[in-house]
């Protein structure tokens, strides 16, 4: 017989069954305070990691626009592709969840042009999201999108996505790239205007939240919040769109005939206000691109291994990226000779009509100096002194003036400090300091040798030199615009100080103009009074460190129009080595090219001497349309000859077109059907060398037309060095034809002995 538990077996078990459940109780509530107070932040996290997808929305940069709302860099829709390996990594089948990594591994890396192996190892991943590839155009997505569609039994949507981002775009590709810049992988920018204002031009993110199943896949009726991205502030700049093509274009052009082994510069800037209206570097590169070598440059990388390679592909990636107009310095040469007379005049240790004997050469502490006309230039003036460029002349006025007279302005004109440009890499000068200049070095400086400045420098030392007297601040923005396009800040900058009276300004306008009409003649621009000065250095520290010879830079500065100066501008050409290396026989006539494209665009009107009229360009009348005898009426009423070609009554079509213009005598063509439009060809003749009658009588006999461009005006020694269209080339007949015109006869420079 089974004995019953009694009250104090019962009272026992009831305290020890309290005891258990207050102990469970206790446990479970520690669990539940640690899990929901102590950890709760955490495992919320992990929980809404597992739970939500959170995505950001990339921001677009602002837009940077030309100073005529041209778009120099914009942003378009672009899309990462992406994929989820731990919806493929759920998958049961082992055999199925093979062939899924495989087909994806195939499609994307054929479509987006990747590693086939890496996106094969990516699909293996224990992760929700693993980047195939960013900035994908709306072409590329869609071919990902019907290569998602035609493999929809294997539910590819479920382990391949596409996020909508932004791709900056260059629509003008070249185009003032190394003002620029390019932006990075993550829309950083990396060089240029993009690096300088990058936290201008970046906008707000945004951010997609929304619920997901645990293979990483969106659940379509579920939680999601968007967050919309802000776009950043966009840029104005002061570049001029039209003046920086023909900066470049003349550019390019200079660096390929004189062969220049370190590129070369052109730059036009606002005297008045510091406004950089054109920086070009030739050598440059597309920022669409920005990784992309040039062709020869490529070449030079291939022929190349292992470390070696990888070296000169970064040398050479750096180089074109680098804006030589603030990133290098350089030994002006003569060009600089401005700012001695400027020093001089100011202090009145001279006058205009002040005396300079040259005898050929000139000696300053025992240190011989040559100038470049050996037999000397006499008696001369300060202005002929200038325009002859003579080194003794301004050795002489520089020990006149002393060491601490001539270090004062050499800091005055901004020479001794960075410019503040806005734009990453300005470099420094090198230069004697008052304390270590003695009279040797002060004889060198005199005349630009022996110290370093920056293109940038230089150009806006000039601009105080002819424009009053006042520094300007040279600058590139004008204006930050936000979102709606409002003007939100104005980036006028005023002048830095002044250096020179208006007086000194005023004689110095009176030399530099002297200087085109004399020995910088190449500078010469038919219709328009400019002024200017040429130089020409040897690079020194390179020859001594190289141990090469013949390593000069040919520059020349210009000012126009000289009466009231609006603008300056610089050409540089570096390591010159096809024949010429002064600057007034190879950079002049760049300047001179360029200024006769852009001062009439800017509203110059030409006024015109009377022997430059009897050579100006006469305009095409328009004979499309009209009957054949009406257009040869009107061509030879309007001093042209005229050609026709074809069998028809009524002219179809011409060449030159109406809104072009020949010289006197020039060769009209009229076609009056369509077969003898296409037929007419002609092989362009080579004009280099010829002088402008040979260049006339050359272009008849080939059926072509020319327009001279540069110096034509003066001696037998002008002669052609460069034209628009490379001989052999097959045009049609009637084709213009710019040949360009210098007198070789230049020089402005004597190597130092």
């Amino acid at each position: 017989m089974k004995s019953k538990p009694n009250k104090i077996m019962l009272k026992r078990m009831f305290i020890v069954l309290l005891c258990v459940v207050i102990t469970t109780i206790s446990v479970l509530g520690y669990r539940l305070t640690l899990l929901m107070l102590v950890r709760g932040e955490k495992y919320q996290g992990m929980a809404s990691e597992q739970q939500l997808y959170d995505s950001l929305i990339t921001a677009p940069r602002g837009n940077i626009y030309d100073k005529n709302m041209n778009v120099l860099a914009t942003s378009t829709t672009a899309w990462t592709v992406y994929i989820t390996p731990n919806g493929i990594f759920n998958i049961s089948d082992s055999a199925k969840q093979e062939k899924v990594r495989n087909i994806i591994a195939d499609g994307l890396s054929e479509i987006l042009g990747v590693d086939r192996e890496e996106v094969y190892e990516d699909t293996g991943k224990r992760s929700y999201y693993v980047i195939v590839k960013k900035k994908v155009d709306k072409e590329t997505s869609d071919k990902v999108r019907e290569f998602i569609t035609a493999n929809k039994e294997y539910q590819l949507t479920k382990y391949i996505g596409l996020d909508e981002s932004t791709k900056r775009y260059y629509p003008n590709n070249n185009l003032a790239s190394v003002v620029l810049g390019f932006v990075g992988d993550d829309d950083q920018g990396l060089a240029g205007i993009e690096s300088y204002y990058d936290t201008t031009l970046t906008g707000e993110p945004g951010r997609v939240v929304a619920a997901k199943t645990a293979q990483g896949i969106d659940m379509p009726f579920t939680y999601e919040m968007v967050e919309e991205a802000t776009q950043g502030d966009s840029l104005v700049l002061t570049i001029d769109n039209y003046i920086q093509y023909v900066c470049e274009k003349q550019l390019k052009q200079a660096v390929e005939d004189n062969k220049c082994n370190e590129r070369g510069v052109a730059m036009v800037m606002n005297v008045k206000t510091g406004e950089i209206l054109a920086m070009a570097v030739s050598g440059d590169f597309n920022p669409n691109e920005p990784f992309t070598l040039s062709a020869s440059d490529q070449k030079i990388v291939d022929a190349l291994e292992g470390d070696e390679r990888a070296a000169k592909l970064s040398e050479l990636r750096n180089r074109q990226w680098r804006n030589k107009a603030v990133s290098d310095a350089y030994e002006p040469g003569s060009v600089f000779k401005i700012f001695t007379a400027a020093a001089a005049l100011e202090e009145n240790a001279v006058t205009l009509d002040s005396s300079f004997s040259c005898v050929g050469h000139t000696q300053v502490a025992g240190q011989p100096y040559h100038c470049h006309k050996r037999a000397g230039h006499g008696l001369q003036t300060l202005i002929t002194s200038m325009s002859n460029s003579c080194n003794p002349a301004f050795i002489t006025i520089g020990q006149m003036m002393g060491v601490s007279t001539f270090s004062k302005y050499f800091e005055a004109f901004g020479f001794t400090s960075k410019t503040g440009i806005d734009i990453p890499g300005e470099t420094t000068s090198i230069y004697y300091s008052k304390d270590t200049m003695g009279p040797v070095e002060l004889a060198s400086a005199s005349f630009g040798q022996t110290f370093k400045i920056t293109p940038v420098q230089l150009i806006s030392a000039a601009a105080a030199a002819v424009n009053g007297g006042y520094l300007v601040q040279p600058h590139v923005v004008s204006k930050v615009l936000d979102s709606e396009g409002n003007v939100k800040e104005n980036k006028s900058v005023g002048y830095r100080r002044q250096v020179i009276s208006k007086e000194t300004s005023d004689k110095l306008r009176v030399c530099l103009e002297a200087v085109v009409n004399g020995g910088a003649k190449n500078a010469y621009v038919a219709g328009y009074k400019t002024g200017g000065k040429t130089g020409t250095s040897q690079k020194i520290d390179k020859i001594n460190q190289t141990k090469k010879s013949s390593l000069y830079v040919a520059s020349y500065v210009g000012l126009a129009p000289i009466d009231d100066p609006e603008i300056a501008i610089l050409v540089l050409l570096d390591e010159p080595t096809a024949g010429s290396i002064y600057g007034g026989t190879i950079s002049a006539p760049v300047a001179s090219a360029i200024l006769s494209e852009i001062l009439p665009y800017m509203g110059f009107e030409p006024q015109y001497s009377a022997e430059e009229l009897a050579k100006r360009a006469i305009a095409v009348p328009s004979v499309a349309g009209k009957s054949v005898a009406e257009a040869k009426t009107r061509i030879t009423n309007s001093n042209l000859i005229y050609k026709v070609v074809g069998n028809g009554d009524t002219v179809i079509s011409q060449l030159p077109a109406s809104n072009d213009t020949l010289y006197a005598g020039g060769l009209v063509i009229i076609y009056t059907d369509e077969q003898s439009a296409q037929s007419e060809t002609t092989s362009v003749p080579s004009f280099i060398g010829m002088t402008v009658t040979e260049v006339n009588a050359a272009a008849k006999s080939a059926g072509v037309n020319v327009k001279f461009s540069g110096n034509t005006l003066s001696s037998a020694n002008t002669l052609a060095y460069s034209q628009s269209i490379k001989a052999g080339e097959t045009v049609s007949t009637g084709t213009s034809i710019t040949v360009y015109f210098r007198d070789s006869s230049v020089t402005d420079f004597v190597p130092e002995e």
